[in-house]
């Protein structure tokens, strides 16, 4: 009955439809979590009615129609935009002088040709020099090609024409006149080039008052400077309509968007729904006759992904989570704790203060996870963390995640992982904290550099709310720990360790009243510890477990030998049966005392399962020399004389229990060699091997192999005075 009362009362851990309802459970906790995020709300509005209720802006949403006029307003602020060029007229000056010299020397040309010569080749000049500043403008590639463009086709506009008579004077001119001519063009058109000449013609009106006040003295020689100065002036400020558009883009640009706030009022009740209101609430997607299903759907097949990556990895681990849902019940409430954390800081976030997401203790279902459950399932809780983060802290609506938050999250995740990983002290978790806050700040740094273009005052506050994160996670962690602990029963690494302390009620009892059964169960904690982890077991649990395992020998501390100290030993005085009852009974007191002082179930079972269902050799044989002594016929039966059991469950228990009987046959023979350790080592595992007393646990034979082995090594510095075993692997005459 009470079997069958425990079935039913614990079956709920191993059931496959409950188990199946949680992970359903789970999908719902991440549609629930995202939901707000992912699916606008509507409402059944009519246009031309009065709206029934108030309504708000589910989210800070970019007011497009505004932003957009603001936008129209910056670009037609901005000026056109003007380019100067350079267009080398001091070449040109040369070009034409020396053309002037060459023609005007040559004595066979006839005075006729050498004007129409000058009528042909002088705006010849003029025209090719302009379209090879042009070229090389072109090919500089500072000036795109509309530019180039509009500088052509305004020199083209304002060029200036030599009057007729100019050609016929110019061939009159001597040597000394075009000598004396040609510094002063330079200076005058220099001059006037200099200045940002718009439109040429206003340039080449000043160019007469210039040529006067020169040192020129001829009248015919100031005429012709005058004609081809204004020849040789043209416009070098250029309007350029590219960069007036990329100015009005930048300018677009610069703007910042015109924001409905979130909680902002639509429409409040009473307001009659006009076209303008109505079609804002159909540009936020807030009708519910035009309303949008697909984002449910899209959230549903998320979250179902989000739950089924999660099954996969348990369902393929070898972690006791794959079959227990008290562990699975665990996780999900940490997801729910670590959901509700971020919920919550997102309630104060907005578009103005993003950064505020960085206060969320992100990592703190990471840091559980690791310390409760495994740390490769922590591995992959933080990933779903991160991308729900992602989606929670996104602010700006763009995207639907905000790299951002994922990836501040995912770093911090990872690194309270990494840190708390064996934690074995509280202080540990102080130190993932600082760690965690260390490399938020360290991930936004990087963002913010990458960025370029980030504020101060922002930087400063991203960092501060990142530290603080940090040591938000700390608080929760240590707060919320004891909770997982006693509700679950979880025995986690820092749970180990307080229980450790020498200072435990426990194991003062322990070293005051049985100060031999102290020391061996030290002893076989330090052996327990090293052969387990040399298998990958948990040698923290194996210590603090040996430590517990003979606890219930302080009920009858004299009945055990290595308490014997200058005593004579009772069970010589006592029937072998009653000495067997005493020695027997001490896995039964030890989880009793456990179970008063409410200790974690993997140390009561480690104290009950430790000898399992070994033979008490030392009593059964004296129980049947003293049958034989006595001539009784008495049936003297081995089962009589046997640990009650279980059998080890876990190859903790069973660890400890090898490392029990090593440590007991160890201690009782006299200088001892290493082949005599060897050997009893091997002994022992193969005579609990040879009776099935592994048969319930998962110890392998390589296993055992490595463990034999790591006892050997362990034991060469531990020898201590204890009695003589019989060959008969040492049969328990103590029941050490």
């Amino acid at each position: 009955m009470r079997g069958k009362f425990h079935y039913q009362l614990n079956g709920w851990k191993y059931s496959a439809g409950i188990r199946v309802l949680l992970f359903l459970l789970l999908a719902l906790i991440f549609y629930m979590s995202l939901y707000v995020k992912l699916v606008p709300q509507v409402y059944d509005i009519v246009l031309g009615t009065t709206s029934e209720k108030t309504i708000y802006a589910p989210r800070q949403i970019e007011n497009a129609v505004a932003t957009e006029q603001a936008k129209e307003d910056a670009a037609k602020r901005v000026q056109p935009v003007y380019r100067i060029v350079n267009l080398k007229n001091d070449t040109l000056i040369d070009v034409i002088y020396d053309k002037l010299l060459q023609i005007n020397a040559d004595e066979e040309v006839k005075f006729d040709d050498k004007v129409s010569i000058y009528r042909r080749v002088i705006p010849q000049l003029i025209s090719d020099t302009q379209n090879q500043s042009i070229k090389s403008l072109r090919i500089s590639g500072q000036y795109n090609d509309l530019l180039l463009e509009q500088i052509g086709q305004g020199l083209a506009e304002q060029n200036y024409p030599l009057p007729e008579e100019t050609y016929f004077k110019l061939p009159r001119l001597t040597k000394d006149d075009l000598a004396a001519m040609r510094p002063v063009t330079k200076d005058i058109v220099n001059k006037l080039m200099n200045d940002q000449i718009l439109d040429a013609q206003t340039a080449r009106a000043k160019v007469a008052e210039l040529v006067n006040t020169s040192n020129l003295t001829k009248n015919t020689s100031r005429e012709m400077l005058t004609e081809i100065a204004r020849a040789l002036i043209t416009p070098n400020k250029f309007f350029d309509q590219k960069g007036t558009e990329d100015a009005k883009g930048q300018a677009r640009e610069s703007v910042k968007p015109v924001y409905i706030n979130k909680n902002d009022v639509l429409v409040k009740v009473g307001d009659v729904i006009t076209e303008e209101i109505y079609a804002r609430l159909d540009k936020l997607e807030l009708l519910k006759d035009k309303a949008n299903y697909l984002p449910q759907l899209g959230l549903c097949i998320l979250s179902a992904l989000l739950s089924f990556a999660i099954y996969m990895f348990v369902r393929q681990s070898t972690l006791p989570i794959k079959y227990n849902n008290s562990q699975l019940v665990m996780l999900i409430l940490i997801f729910l704790i670590n959901v509700i954390g971020m919920k919550l800081i997102s309630l104060v976030q907005n578009l103005d203060y993003p950064y505020i997401g960085y206060l969320a203790p992100t990592a703190l279902g990471s840091i559980l996870i690791a310390i409760l459950l495994d740390a490769p399932l922590a591995f992959i809780a933080s990933v779903l963390f991160s991308l729900m983060a992602s989606i929670i802290f996104n602010t700006e609506h763009v995207l639907l995640f905000d790299y951002r938050f994922g990836l501040v999250s995912l770093a911090i995740c990872f690194t309270a992982v990494f840190t708390i990983q064996r934690a074995s002290q509280r202080a540990t978790i102080l130190k993932a904290g600082l760690m965690i806050a260390f490399f938020s700040m360290l991930t936004i740094t990087s963002m913010l550099l990458m960025e370029d273009h980030f504020q101060k005052k922002e930087a400063l506050l991203s960092l501060s709310f990142a530290a603080a994160g940090g040591l938000l996670t700390v608080v929760f962690v240590i707060g919320l720990l004891p909770f997982f602990e006693v509700a679950f029963g979880i025995l986690s690494p820092l749970k180990l360790v307080e229980l450790s302390n020498p200072n435990h009620p426990l194991l003062r009892k322990l070293l005051t009243e049985t100060p031999g059964t102290y020391h061996h169960s030290v002893m076989v904690g330090n052996l327990s510890e090293a052969a387990a982890e040399s298998i990958g077991a948990d040698g923290l649990l194996c210590r603090v477990g040996s430590y517990y395992h003979d606890i219930g020998k302080t009920k009858r501390p004299s009945y055990f030998i290595e308490n014997q100290t200058n005593i004579e030993n009772p069970h010589d005085r006592i029937d072998p049966n009653l000495s067997k009852s005493i020695i027997i009974a001490h896995p039964r007191d030890g989880v009793e005392m456990l179970k008063d002082y409410k200790m974690p179930k993997p140390l009561r079972d480690i104290a009950e399962q430790h000898h399992g269902t070994t033979l008490l050799h030392y009593f059964y044989h004296k129980a049947i020399k003293q049958a034989e002594d006595e001539g009784s016929e008495k049936e003297i039966r081995e089962e009589d004389f046997r640990y009650p059991g279980p059998k080890a469950q876990s190859k903790e228990a069973a660890i400890v229990g090898i490392a029990d009987s090593v440590e007991a046959a160890v201690r009782s023979l006299r200088n001892p060699t290493l082949e005599q350790i060897d050997s009893m080592v091997h002994k022992i595992i193969k005579s609990r091997l040879d009776d099935g007393q592994f048969n319930e646990c998962d110890l392998t034979l390589k296993e055992l192999d490595k463990i034999a082995k790591t006892l050997n090594e362990t034991l060469l510095g531990i020898f201590h005075s204890r009695i003589e075993y019989p060959s008969e692997l040492a049969p328990k005459k103590s029941g050490a």
